[in-house]
């Protein structure tokens, strides 16, 4: 832990008292340097960018937002800033938090939240708004979990059907979102209906020249890989869905950001159920 000055906001930003921040899987990416390529930084870095609390100072030019104010906002991977007590982020990535909402509800919100919304759907939550009939995967142990969640179909990836991806029912996918590395496109191609998509949220190497030859091939079947390019209107969206109970922010557990290394290595380890939130 290290002490560094409170910054000041530039004249579109809010500087925001930190009330819970969470952590994603990016963010070990960047200490272990798998992101170096899209991602160069220099380090000291102050990891996390999704974040929930109270504004306390604007920058000159900012018009929706004052102190006083609660919110949840999302910062840029290039400047991190959010395992802080206090973090800069622009207006345009900060939604009004209700008081439906708590801190750590928000703050484990955003980049989970926008990435299921550019992937069309990335939970059963979302996925049921749009009437989908929608099959998940997961390990025997959150079986029961993921059905609570609404999913009509949940495959244990460690049986043989699994691992393959069949569904129960016999139906071929429209679209599916992949979350993990390691499943090979050969894998997924028999599951999908004629034009069916693979939603890669971790795309490889790999995974970008398969997508370039199906487009070169004109291929139905299409491998897509997924680039977030977070939006406020969208964290708007979400904020507001979660005030409405249409979608909810799953804590797996929560830590003083005094206590950041256990809450780290609980993420680094890959087995959580939900989000890891940390709090002053």
């Amino acid at each position: 832990h290290v002490h560094v000055p409170v910054p000041t906001p530039r004249k579109d930003e809010v500087l925001l008292k930190v009330e819970a921040s969470s952590l994603n899987a990016f963010d070990w990416k960047i200490k272990k340097g798998v992101a170096r390529p899209i991602l160069p930084r220099k380090f000291p870095y102050i990891p996390a960018t999704d974040v929930a609390g109270e504004i306390i100072e604007v920058g000159s030019e900012v018009k929706n937002f004052k102190a006083g104010y609660n919110v949840v906002a999302i910062l840029n991977h290039f400047s991190g800033g959010g395992l802080a007590e206090f973090a800069m982020v622009k207006e345009s990535l900060t939604a009004s938090r209700p008081l439906e909402v708590s801190a750590a509800e928000g703050a484990g919100l955003p980049l989970a939240g926008l990435t299921a919304l550019e992937a069309l759907t990335q939970s059963a939550g979302l996925a049921k708004l749009g009437n989908s009939h929608v099959t998940a995967t997961c390990g025997a142990r959150n079986i029961e979990f993921v059905k609570s969640l609404g999913a009509d179909e949940v495959l244990d990836y460690k049986t043989p059907d699994g691992a393959a991806l069949k569904s129960p029912s016999g139906r071929k996918y429209d679209a599916v979102i992949h979350c993990a590395r390691g499943i090979p496109w050969s894998t997924f191609e028999p599951n999908l209906a004629e034009n069916g998509k693979v939603i890669d949220l971790t795309p490889t190497p790999s995974a970008m020249l398969t997508f370039a030859w199906q487009k070169l091939t004109f291929s139905k079947k299409q491998l897509v890989p997924l680039l977030v390019i977070p939006k406020g209107e969208n964290l708007v969206f979400l904020v507001k869905l979660l005030k409405e109970g249409k979608i909810k922010t799953l804590i797996d557990s929560k830590h003083l950001l005094s206590k950041a290394e256990d809450a780290w290595a609980k993420g680094a380890d890959g087995h959580a159920t939900g989000k890891i939130i940390l709090e002053p």
